[in-house]
């Protein structure tokens, strides 16, 4: 599953590109480089329909042959999308890179890159689990449903219950493949197996009728107009129908199955406790951070980053009198403080909500000073949907469909109103928002002349970097927390936890650290809630490596950010450094490296 797993469903997000139906010809001879890629990206992306949905190409548009479908997740046909990507590869070579220069070049290089790493991951037969608390159509379907196949019309009604007749039988294909893995040595650690059972038990509580794919039809049908009474009647009966007989028997053998490996399962936390684990997790670094760096310098880093941190927060601590005891405790006790809680009601939860999106409002008034480009793209800020939140990470961006069919989605984890006191909520907004990934994933749909590829996100290093450098900008550009200390705590914090992720992440997988070593460090040195921790730790033990990429990208783009003002002095303009870094979308660390170099001599 590499493609899928580079993009929708692998937590990495994905832009929307929008309706396609202007590509139609790249199915066609390619001619060039860009329509080469374009042929190449299309083909295999028409292996999901998923996939097909989430960048925009929906009912109503030339390439309308997916909506009322869903991907099939057997192993024949990861064999045969891997074989697309190995000819798709090996026809790159027929473009360049000799005879090419500029965007043309610049386009060869990140898409070389993008098909070799999945190729690599793919030489692995079982190269992690094949269902999480956090992955696997068990926990995205639903959310892809409800949330991304957009019904704006009868057809593209009748097409979602279509396919939520198709998910019984991913179910049944992911049955095969969870078997498949046990025989082969592949079982998730005993903690993961009892979330992803709770996760799976709570889509289903309560019967069809109040599941979520029949709860949320009547509003989604009602927003659309022509539609008869009896039509979305007939609909929402049917769905419900199908939810009662297929989808939540499929869950309970779902739960089964789990229940039984469960039984053997191993406490062991890291990726080396499976077969080539060792190997898996050098390939899963390399993948994510888009270096060639090695678990002990990564370990060494964030080890490094931790210390500079922990002085930083200490300094603003004294200054809040806090003076006495270890920092975690003094930061905990920051977590709990009342006049920093919203309720735990639905009245708090909409403020946290409210809260967030006052200040979106005030950072994008500012941002025009620091950006030459503002995002067009409109902005909705949800809660994630409660039947996901017990194992879902504290926030997650969902980037806009270009058609206009779905804005940028910022979900904010609101199970325990505890986890979000009101001084960590700027950075996590501006982390989210404005001026990180919705700055960022709206200007790649910007670039004219690319292929679709250099509008994707699939280099979580340089997505997560640029985020984390946007909390850095909003704290030491932009003067977002001049008056607000406790605010620039909550900066100093999260940028604490993803400098702890690069010790925990590299301490599960490499030095071989338990569950409780781990969350005992990082509760340690953040001082967030024992929930949140857990949380995070038994995220980090389902996607190997993929904590890394946050802090290895923030000090990419700081350092190059770094060499750019040294060199260019007095003509250093922070707006177009801001430009420059964001124009060409997302690419791997080295060749934005090496890009950059050339705009500081330009």
């Amino acid at each position: 599953m590499g493609w899928i797993k580079k993009t929708a469903f692998g937590g990495l997000g994905l832009i929307g590109l929008g309706a396609l139906g202007g590509y139609i010809w790249f199915w066609g001879a390619p001619v060039g480089i860009n329509n080469y890629i374009n042929k190449a990206s299309l083909q295999m992306a028409s292996d999901s329909p998923e996939l097909m949905s989430q960048i925009g190409m929906i009912d109503n548009t030339p390439l309308d042959f997916h909506s009322d479908k869903l991907g099939s997740y057997t192993k024949e046909q990861d064999e045969l999308s891997l074989e697309k990507i190995k000819d798709a590869r090996k026809g790159l070579d027929k473009y360049g890179p000799d005879g090419l220069e500029g965007q043309e070049l610049l386009s060869w290089k990140i898409t070389a890159w993008f098909f070799d790493d999945i190729i690599e991951d793919a030489s692995f037969d079982y190269g992690g689990y094949p269902m999480s608390q956090l992955s696997g159509p068990m926990v995205s379907m639903p959310q892809f449903l409800t949330d991304t196949h957009v019904i704006k019309s009868k057809k593209s009604a009748q097409r979602y219950l279509a396919r939520v007749g198709e998910f019984d039988r991913v179910i049944r294909e992911m049955e095969v493949r969870v078997k498949d893995y046990a025989k082969n040595g592949v079982v998730a650690p005993d903690f993961v197996l009892e979330k992803t059972i709770i996760g799976m038990e709570s889509f289903i509580e309560g019967g069809a009728s109040k599941n979520p794919l029949v709860t949320t039809l009547p509003a989604r049908l009602d927003k659309v107009e022509g539609l008869s009474d009896n039509f979305k009647s007939d609909i929402i009966a049917q769905s419900e129908s199908i939810v009662e007989s297929e989808i939540i028997p499929g869950y309970e053998r779902m739960i089964a199955l789990h229940e039984e490996l469960l039984k053997s399962a191993s406490h062991d936390a890291g990726i080396w406790r499976i077969p080539n684990g060792d190997k898996i997790y050098q390939a899963a670094l390399r993948s994510n951070t888009t270096t060639n760096m090695t678990a002990d310098e990564i370990h060494t880093i964030g080890l490094s980053e931790v210390a500079r941190i922990e002085t930083e927060i200490d300094a603003i601590l004294q200054g809040e009198g806090l003076t006495e005891g270890p920092l975690s405790e003094r930061v905990a006790a920051m977590m709990t403080r009342a006049d920093q809680i919203y309720d735990d009601s639905d009245a708090g939860r909409a403020a946290i909500i409210a809260e967030l999106e006052r200040l979106n409002d005030e950072v994008t008034a500012k941002a025009g000073d620091f950006f030459v480009t503002l995002p067009p793209q409109p902005l909705e800020i949800k809660r994630i949907p409660e039947f996901k939140q017990d194992g879902a990470p504290g926030g997650y961006y969902s980037g806009p469909a270009l058609d206009g069919s779905r804005p940028g989605q910022f979900y904010i984890n609101l199970k325990d109103p505890v986890d979000n006191p009101k001084w960590t909520l700027p950075t996590l907004l501006y982390h989210e928002a404005a001026p990180g990934h919705h700055f960022q994933i709206s200007r790649a749909q910007l670039i004219e002349d690319v292929p679709i590829l250099r509008k994707m996100s699939p280099f979580t290093a340089y997505t997560e970097g640029w985020a984390l450098y946007a909390e850095y900008l909003a704290a030491n550009d932009m003067g977002m927390y001049e008056d607000n200390p406790l605010g620039d705590l909550g900066r100093l914090q999260a940028e604490m936890f993803r400098a702890a992720r690069l010790v925990v992440d590299t301490g599960i997988h490499h030095k071989r650290w338990s569950r409780e070593e781990a969350i005992e460090y990082m509760a340690e040195k953040t001082g967030n809630s024992a929930g949140d921790v857990e949380r995070e730790i038994e995220r980090y033990a389902v996607w190997p490596g993929q904590a890394t990429a946050y802090k290895t990208g923030q000090l990419a783009i700081l350092r190059i950010r770094q060499q750019a003002e040294d060199a260019l002095g007095e003509d250093f303009d922070l707006r177009e450094f801001n430009e420059a870094t964001l124009a060409n979308g997302t690419m791997p660390l080295g060749i934005l490296e090496d890009y950059m170099s050339g705009w500081i001599e330009e």
